[in-house]
């Protein structure tokens, strides 16, 4: 945590920081229980890393009485590092649960692809901790601290299949690529520190408000710089470019958790900087973050399209490219907010589109973990004929996809798109919304043409698939993220209504 030379850090609230808290200490445990459990036992250090996440996310459940700062200025009590409001622990509650819909997909990948278990979790638990940390920093420099404690995990989980020379190839990639996004970042930062004196988001955003003449260059490079280690963890065009090579390369559960956890950070950092920090120069980041939106949507949608089923494509890639194109759709609202009087519907849009995508995105990569099992390729033709070998797992598969596509009976996706359309139109970015309804009506292709390859006949004389036994785990994983979308979309309104009370 940090603190300004205007004064020093007063008591700690030990239950405001206890959910990124608990992740981390039970991080270092199953690191240290590591030295000492036999290998015939490490599959417990993965049930203890999901109790862990599980008491993380039930510690969020005191903290819903109201707000709760901590790490304040004795100088002014108001300016606090660490805000635990409702915007704040509905980001930290999309964490913690993902992450462990991510370790239950990684319980039996762990064992049988022979990941070294100790630094395995202790890295998923480090990583969650640094995502689950971010949405509560109310200064810059926590921000960045949260954004690279998040990240350095991901990094080495990436990396983690030793020898393999795809998973390096790819952890380096993510790495270099990353490291320069937040070199630039801490340039900005310094950009605005230099022009505010100040690292907290509410006295950026009131000195903004009279920055000298000479300052106004300055600042206006240092807000747009700094966006861009948020925009790289988003995978917003043009830093984009890591993410299916990364993805294919991950372990696949590693995969999962960048797909979902890597973005909600991304598009935390973005709300928090923009909305909260930098509201008096909405007209250089509401642009900016706009033209983002439709090249992000555009390239992801483009990219997916040439993943195709008669051509030995893979999955994992088709879910890589669909990922970057989501990514499109979630920045619209922050855009939107940029154009607003009041940005908290449009935020509001962005977050419950965001737990729409999280729940589908991880079942998708549920099942392709469980296809992975007797097809370690994993192409999209290796799914066809799934229905008539496996129909819960394609039915839940085609639930998952049409959700991401926003079609019926998937009433959450068709619901969260129809938000975030509204946000783009109530903002007067028409030319937005015309670009995202264009994306959609192309996404519509790739999903839908993945979608019957499941109900498609095994091709004659194809050998039947090997009926492997399921892990339970991995069938928990797939039936919760199934349970959550059916829940979800049989009240859609609760979902903007729970996500649109936000911090502002």
């Amino acid at each position: 945590m940090t603190a300004t030379a205007a004064g020093l850090v007063q008591s700690v609230d030990w239950l405001a920081i206890a959910p990124p808290t608990i992740a981390a200490v039970v991080g270092m445990v199953v690191l240290v229980a590591d030295l000492f459990v036999p290998d015939r036992r490490k599959p417990v250090l993965g049930w203890i890393s999901i109790a862990g996440l599980a008491l993380a996310a039930l510690s969020l459940l005191p903290l819903l009485d109201g707000d709760r700062s901590t790490f304040c200025l004795t100088s002014d009590a108001d300016v606090c590092s660490y805000t635990a409001d409702h915007f704040t622990l509905v980001i930290q509650f999309l964490v913690l649960a993902g992450a462990l819909l991510t370790a239950l997909l990684s319980v039996s990948a762990v064992a049988e692809t022979k990941l070294p278990a100790g630094e395995f979790w202790f890295l998923l638990l480090s990583s969650a901790a640094g995502a689950a940390l971010l949405p509560a920093s109310r200064d810059l420099a926590t921000l960045i601290v949260a954004l690279e404690v998040a990240s350095l995990p991901s990094f080495a989980l990436v990396g983690l299949r030793r020898g393999d020379r795809l998973s390096s190839e790819a952890a380096l990639k993510f790495f270099l690529s990353s490291v320069a996004a937040t070199a630039v970042s801490l340039l900005g930062v310094s950009f605005v520190y230099a022009a505010t004196g100040s690292l907290h988001l509410s006295e950026v955003a009131s000195r903004l408000n009279d920055v000298p003449a000479q300052f106004d260059t300055l600042v206006t490079a240092g807000v747009a710089i700094t966006l861009v280690g948020f925009a790289f963890k988003t995978a917003a065009v043009p830093f984009h470019f890591w993410v299916p090579d990364t993805y294919v390369g991950a372990p696949l559960p590693v995969a999962a958790y960048l797909s979902v956890i890597g973005k909600a950070v991304g598009f935390t950092g973005i709300i928090l900087v923009t909305v909260l920090a930098f509201p008096s120069y909405a007209d250089v980041w509401g642009p900016v973050v706009a033209v983002l939106a439709a090249l992000t949507m555009t390239a992801g949608n483009v990219a997916a399209l040439r993943q195709r089923p008669d051509r030995a494509h893979s999955a994992v890639r088709l879910l890589a490219w669909s990922s970057v194109s989501q990514a499109g759709y979630l920045l619209v609202p922050i855009a939107a907010a940029g154009y607003v009087d009041d940005p908290s519907r449009a935020i509001g849009s962005t977050v419950a589109y965001a737990l729409m995508y999280a729940a589908m995105n991880l079942g998708a990569f549920g099942v392709a973990a469980l296809v992975g099992r007797t097809s370690p390729v994993n192409r999209i033709s290796d799914y066809r004929g799934l229905y008539a070998s496996r129909p819960l797992a394609a039915l839940a598969m085609g639930f998952f996809l049409l959700n991401l596509a926003g079609l019926p009976p998937g009433v959450i996706g068709l619901f969260a798109k129809v938000t975030v359309f509204s946000a783009a139109v109530d903002a007067g970015l028409g030319w937005l919304a015309v670009v995202m309804a264009v994306n959609v009506v192309i996404a519509l292709y790739y999903y839908l043409v993945w979608t019957a390859v499941l109900f498609r006949a095994p091709e004659a004389g194809a050998a039947a698939p090997a009926k492997l036994r399921v892990p339970a785990p991995l069938t928990a994983a797939i039936g919760l993220a199934a349970v959550l979308g059916i829940a979800l979309s049989g009240a859609p309104q609760l979902v903007l209504r729970f996500a649109s009370a936000t911090l502002l």
